[in-house]
């Protein structure tokens, strides 16, 4: 059993850890800051690379155990798996970088990395699945706030590799192996389960409006000192005191439970016995609401029936009289996986997904490369414009979309539909390769692939309930590696290597050789574009699809659930 903190102020602290939890989990995004230090030192080819990064997309998305986990056991011990996935990954690449091992197999490394970025998957679904049922009635606002700071994750340690590391991979690998575990250890029993938050406070709006803010002011920050760091080289001193502010924007969270506790509110009228999200109402500290069915709540309605037919029929069926028959659950109600996968909404969504993650994942893995083909070394400037729009289009995709879902009853997915078009688009300016559009071309890329991430995250949860939120996203998840695997390692890796050999008029498996130009990327984000052009055809059909589901748990401005027959 799952043991519940009361009150109103928990979650909040919750949500407050989970940020910088999930600032560590976004250490698979740090891959372009030592993929050169892979090839360099170790000799891989671009195509060995690109194999690495794949490794980091399987890991990051094997969350299918996590998610299982996360219904049986606490947050704390999902993130103590975590801390040591990390420490031993990142610490056995730093043995290999550093030369304190030599000759380690190419596939032992491989799995290292797998092991490693699948840390990300243990971290994740602890502080999300949590945060999602502390705040049952603001999903797409927590959505969008924690994968917000893991999209500014790169920029976090772009500033930690580059101020305070001085652009040192091996250094960086052993901070990886050591700073993860040491930030899990300390978050870990402030990231908890708690009376979920009905959404009835009036404060709680502005709340959420304050860690939003806070969110956007350290990624200015962040993207505002990478780049004068590259103009401006600071003094030791200088780049001590940034680092120090950086850690206190990171804090600014923690202002939301410290003004409660600080100024109570006091309640004007006690808890409703109808609630609109179904859950524990927080009276029996041994509920399991991480566990209770979402559609639990509307058993509250037969209190008010004066139907005596049908109180007679109830308690016939809790005495075992009469035989009641197991009803499909309908959409927007708690699915069972294999209830779930049998839904062509399901499918539909994984597949919009896939071509969003799978195709944008394939510039993040290949960015330093496709910043060198276009004439530009500075690799660290292109992640941290990438992280810090990829942040803006998580944390943007989760209020946007929940504005529009709460005013208009718009699906979410309308928001998939409109990025990947706007992917479309990038996809071919990248092809081209024009005169000054890498840089935009980036930023519109991070905001897009940011807004894939904040959007699905919801849509599982209101299609297909918070019981199994875990597995089902988990498994929504597997889209990022598969579209990795696909489009970065089968087809821009070999596409690249055959380049590269064309241009220097060598083998294709010689080791350390950039390709320039064009025509290194141009067939890749062609194909890509064609991907991109059936997944807007699909997320047109989805949106049409499941548009009567959000017309009904959205009808009257705020998230209820389906009544049950």
């Amino acid at each position: 059993m799952l043991r519940v903190k009361g009150g109103s102020r928990p979650p909040w602290v919750g949500l407050a850890a989970a940020v910088w939890v999930q600032i560590a989990s976004g250490n698979t995004f740090t891959f372009p800051l030592y993929s050169h230090s892979l090839k360099s030192v170790l000799f891989f080819n671009q195509r060995q690379v690109t194999l690495l990064g794949v490794a980091i997309d399987i890991g990051e998305n094997l969350g299918l155990l996590p998610g299982l986990a996360c219904n049986k056991f606490p947050p704390w011990l999902l993130l103590l798996v975590g801390s040591l996935a990390s420490f031993l990954g990142y610490g056995l690449l730093f043995l290999a970088i550093s030369n304190t091992l030599h000759s380690l197999p190419y596939l032992l490394l491989w799995f290292a990395l797998v092991v490693a970025a699948n840390s990300s998957a243990w971290l994740t679904t602890a502080v999300l699945v949590t945060n999602m049922r502390n705040f049952p009635a603001s999903r797409g606002s927590v959505s969008g706030v924690i994968k917000g700071y893991g999209g500014l994750s790169a920029a976090v340690f772009t500033e930690i590799y580059s101020i305070v590391l001085h652009d040192s991979s091996s250094k960086f690998l052993l901070f990886l192996a050591v700073g993860i575990p040491v930030v899990c250890f300390s978050m870990m029993f402030l990231v908890r389960p708690c009376t979920p938050a009905t959404g009835d406070d009036p404060a709680e709006h502005y709340h959420f409006l304050f860690v939003q803010g806070s969110s956007v002011v350290l990624g200015v920050y962040l993207l505002a000192t990478t780049i004068l760091g590259n103009v401006i080289p600071f003094s030791g001193a200088v780049s001590y005191v940034l680092v120090a502010v950086m850690i206190l924007l990171l804090m600014a969270p923690l202002a939301v439970p410290l003004k409660m506790t600080l100024f109570p509110r006091k309640d004007s009228k006690s808890d409703s016995p109808e609630q609109q999200v179904g859950s524990s109402e927080g009276k029996d500290e041994n509920a399991e609401p991480l566990l209770a069915s979402s559609s639990a709540g509307a058993l509250g309605s037969f209190t008010d029936q004066d139907d005596s037919s049908e109180v007679t029929e109830l308690l016939a069926l809790g005495e075992g009289a009469v035989k009641q028959k197991k009803r499909r659950p309908k959409r927007g109600e708690d699915f069972k996986f294999k209830e779930a996968v049998v839904k062509a909404d399901f499918w539909l969504l994984f597949f919009v997904f896939f071509v969003g993650v799978g195709t944008g994942v394939t510039v993040l893995n290949n960015l330093a490369q496709i910043g060198i083909a276009q004439g530009e070394e500075d690799t660290t400037t292109l992640l941290s414009i990438f992280s810090f729009c990829n942040f803006v289009g998580r944390l943007g995709g989760g209020v946007v979309s929940e504005h529009f879902v709460r005013t208009k009853t718009i699906p979410r997915t309308v928001w998939l539909t409109c990025t990947q078009t706007i992917m479309l688009v990038v996809y071919l300016l990248f092809a081209y390769a024009i005169n000054g559009t890498l840089y935009p071309a980036i930023a519109f890329l991070g905001v897009c692939y940011g807004v894939q991430v904040s959007v699905m995250l919801p849509t599982v949860s209101e299609l297909f309930g918070l019981k199994h939120f875990g597995v089902l996203s988990s498994f929504m998840s597997l889209g990022n590696p598969i579209g990795a695997f696909l489009f970065s390692a089968l087809l821009a890796g070999n596409i690249y290597d055959n380049e590269a050999a064309k241009q220097h008029g060598i083998g294709l498996l010689a080791s350390g050789v950039s390709c320039v130009g064009p025509n290194c990327f141009k067939l890749t984000f062609f194909i890509l574009s064609g991907v991109c052009a059936a997944g807007i055809i699909l997320s047109v059909i989805l949106t049409l699809r499941i548009k009567p589901v959000y017309q009904m748990l959205y009808a009257g401005g705020s998230f209820r659930l389906p009544q049950t027959s």
